[in-house]
């Protein structure tokens, strides 16, 4: 009888591993091109032309009609909004008031702790009366820590009131607010607002599972737009059930699965919003919003001098000393959330930042 060599279990899980590499690589060069990063490099979300129909808009950017599972006609898709909020009242307003119409559903977790751990305030629900006009559409939730809680990093605490969105609010949602699948999930903090056009984009078309809205990038106000590419947030993906669904942190950081497969469900779609990052009508706002960064050496002594601060707002220069971080001026932008233009002396701060205020409502100058 011939013999047989015994098969080496690591020899054939070695050769397996070398088969599926050059596999995927060669996967990747064709339907990728060798030269093209970013194949879904699409083109913007807005340029002023009129509605297009449905089958256009996605054409536009090389995606299909989405089709509910079931049938055509089984249900409407609907968008929700995961939004990241502490106390940023003027914030949240202008983000619901510009995207409302284009919106199901406003997702708002909201702490009693900063993410260092320190009690606040529930600014949103003791000023719920403001948001009066969208309360239809906003699902409210108090974020519960679970007992097993025990955060080693600043960071455990921001994702657990980012992932509370889905995890804690998703699970309970009944009758209309119930999600089917492929609906929109939009996560994102709340300086970090969709253009209307985006959220018809992404309503309309069966979009990649990971897609970065890319925003256009202001600081202080909309004077000062950072030199550079787009913001990579906010990100939009869709509901796939309770399990498969990309948790709002994975989404956000661009993990919680394989590497090699993440990287074919990634697109990204340019000029689909406006970020705007440290804007705030009050000194005493942008301090406390210091004090709850995860980024501790941010909220430094040097850096909370409220003279330095003016100043620093006032020229258009960064607060932290950060190499790179340039701001140019804009003066008249009209590039902005709507209702900055209809309301222009409410959110004048917005839209200026001269003068000895640098347009504070509770500083004077030195």
């Amino acid at each position: 009888m011939k013999s047989f060599a015994r098969i080496d279990p690591l020899r054939w899980f070695k050769a397996i591993c070398i088969c599926s590499a050059i596999f995927v690589a060669i996967q990747f060069f064709l339907g990728r091109g060798i030269f093209d990063p970013s194949p879904n490099r699409i083109s913007y979300a807005y340029d002023g032309a009129e509605k297009p129909s449905a089958a256009a808009l996605c054409r536009h950017h090389g995606w299909e009609v989405f089709m509910p599972r079931l049938s055509p006609d089984s249900t409407k898709r609907k968008v929700y909004d995961l939004i990241m909020v502490n106390d940023e009242l003027d914030w949240l307003e202008i983000r619901l008031n510009t995207t409302y119409d284009y919106v199901d559903y406003f997702v708002i977790v909201e702490a009693q702790q900063t993410f260092t751990g320190h009690p606040k305030p529930l600014a949103i629900k003791n000023n719920f009366d403001r948001l009066k006009p969208y309360h239809s559409k906003i699902i409210y939730h108090l974020l519960e820590y679970p007992a097993e809680f025990n955060p080693k990093r600043t960071w455990d605490r921001e994702d657990l009131q980012r992932d509370a969105t889905f995890t804690q609010v998703f699970p309970g949602l009944k009758d209309a607010q119930a999600p089917s699948w492929g609906d929109v999930l939009v996560v994102a903090d709340v300086d970090e607002i969709p253009r209307p056009e985006t959220l018809r984009v992404l309503r309309s078309c069966a979009f990649p599972r990971r897609l970065t809205l890319r925003s256009r990038f202001y600081y202080y106000g909309f004077q000062f737009l950072h030199r550079g590419p787009d913001w990579a947030h906010p990100q939009a993906t869709y509901y796939e059930g309770s399990t498969r669904t990309i948790k709002p942190t994975n989404l956000r950081n661009g993990d919680g699965g394989l590497q090699p497969l993440i990287y074919w469900d990634k697109a990204d779609l340019w000029n689909a919003g406006w970020h705007c990052s440290s804007c705030f009508r009050t000194m005493g706002e942008l301090l406390n919003k210091m004090g709850s960064f995860s980024h501790v050496w941010m909220n430094s002594k040097e850096y909370r001098d409220r003279d330095r601060i003016a100043d620093r707002i006032r020229n258009g220069k960064d607060l932290w000393d950060r190499a790179g971080q340039v701001y140019d001026k804009v003066e008249g932008n009209r590039d902005v959330p709507p209702i900055l233009l209809r309301e222009p002396e409410k959110f004048k701060y917005l839209l200026d930042r001269d003068g000895p205020t640098a347009g504070f409502e509770d500083y004077h100058g030195p």
